[in-house]
């Protein structure tokens, strides 16, 4: 490898960087993010395809009033949104669809299965996004079981992970688990944990398993019918690139078509009779049952513009894959080099890493104030992370070059002192 004047590698000089950009990636025009845009994980930026999918619906809506449910393909919106959307999880068409949140998704999900489950706990672990934990919590006192004995959660050994054995452990441990939710990745540390592991583990123990996937679908492919996962929940604004509150996915394996659902909704119902108006539901043999109210439209419409954007660029979730672990391998690399101050928190090990790379340091909060007033978006997550995720839809190694620059600039000149930490509001 060519070695720069001061010792460094020529891959972790910008001008690297910036060649590499120069050797093209389909997509690298397609999106408009503002500054340099390392959020990605939080929320994706617009693209004019997302935009052009709003205007044409909107269209629609002036051209044709009510009748677009029946004249256009409103009333499948959801299933067919989700069938283009399976193969980036390795999912039978009739298995996904797009509806809800990702939160009212864990709701309905969890308390299906806690229905039908023998067992009256629910496994999950002590790094999860709370929001799951706070569904859990209302699901179980909704059935009259105590939430805090209710809900088993395995603890970290590092604070940072949480390892497939340990789930097992839990599992043995505790033998009235009839639900085992668990993140995909870890939205702090940015680990991807063992999904084959940790649903063969639970089924061992006679559990249904599922997965909170909202930091990876869309950048980490899966193979959720082959491995057997039982459900899985993800959001449509992150690396789907949907827009703000867009509405969220769940993948239901085929073997649980025909259950009821625990929040029914006329939506779920079979569509072959859902205009009859039967005062009893019927879910719909697919997982389009677990569909609730009539769905946003308008909420919707960005995504199937992103996934037009993919099918016209031929890009897969392979592909994209591929190059977010290329620009966290660079990250990664940079921040050894020229960030001693902080402490990669994320696993090094490719097979063990979603899309973004988290960043510990003491002051990370005025890091990344410090980082927004140099037009440089990241975000902070208590306590001490910083976290940077050059999304693979539309980052490139430049961006993740100027970031890290930003960061050792900010270190530099003490502009993260002082800070006392979030006072409210989004962070």
């Amino acid at each position: 490898m060519t070695e720069t004047p001061d010792g460094s590698p020529e891959r972790l000089t910008r001008d690297w960087a910036v060649a590499r950009d120069e050797t093209g990636w389909s997509l690298a025009d397609a999106f408009d993010a503002p500054g340099t845009y390392l959020e990605g994980n939080s929320l994706g930026p617009v693209s004019d395809h997302a935009a052009t999918a709003v205007r044409d619906l909107v269209d629609e809506w002036r051209d044709l009033g009510v009748e677009g449910w029946s004249e256009s393909d409103w009333f499948e919106y959801g299933e067919r949104l989700g069938s283009r959307v399976a193969p980036m999880v390795g999912a039978r068409a009739d298995e996904v669809v797009l509806a809800n949140s990702t939160t009212v998704n864990v709701h309905t999900l969890v308390g299906t299965f806690l229905r039908e489950s023998a067992g009256g706990t629910v496994l999950a672990n002590e790094l999860d996004f709370p929001s799951d934990h706070y569904a859990v919590r209302a699901q179980l006192r909704e059935r009259g079981l105590d939430p805090d004995a209710g809900l088993v959660a395995v603890e970290s050994r590092d604070g940072r992970t949480i390892d497939a054995a340990d789930v097992t452990a839990a599992l043995e441990a505790n033998p009235d688990v009839g639900v085992v939710l668990m993140p995909s990745v870890l939205y702090r540390s940015g680990q991807l944990l063992d999904i084959e592991a940790i649903t063969g583990a639970a089924h061992t123990h006679d559990a249904v398993v599922g997965f909170d996937c909202a930091h990876s679908v869309g950048v980490v492919p899966h193979e959720f019918a082959e491995l057997g996962v039982d459900f899985a929940v993800w959001c449509g604004y992150k690396y789907l690139n949907g827009g703000p509150g867009a509405v969220a996915g769940l993948y239901v394996n085929r073997r649980h078509h025909g259950t009821m659902p625990s929040l029914a909704g006329w939506w779920g119902h079979e569509k072959a009779t859902q205009f009859e108006m039967h005062d009893r539901f019927t879910p719909a043999d697919s997982a389009g049952a677990w569909q609730i109210g009539t769905p946003p439209l308008l909420s919707m419409a960005p995504l199937r513009g992103v996934l037009d954007l993919f099918d016209e660029h031929d890009v897969d979730v392979a592909a994209l894959r591929e190059r977010s672990l290329a620009l966290t391998d660079y990250l990664i690399d940079l921040a050894d080099r020229r960030l001693s101050e902080c402490e990669v928190a994320t696993p090094r090990d490719p097979a063990r890493r979603g899309g973004h790379v988290a960043l510990e340091h003491p002051d990370a909060y005025g890091i990344c104030e410090a980082l927004a007033a140099r037009d440089v978006v990241v975000d902070f997550r208590p306590p001490d992370v910083v976290r940077l995720c050059p999304a693979p839809t539309h980052a490139g190694f430049t961006d993740v070059w100027d970031g890290i620059d930003a960061i050792r600039s900010v270190l530099d000149a003490g502009e993260h002192e002082g800070y006392d930490g979030p006072d409210g509001g989004v962070t």
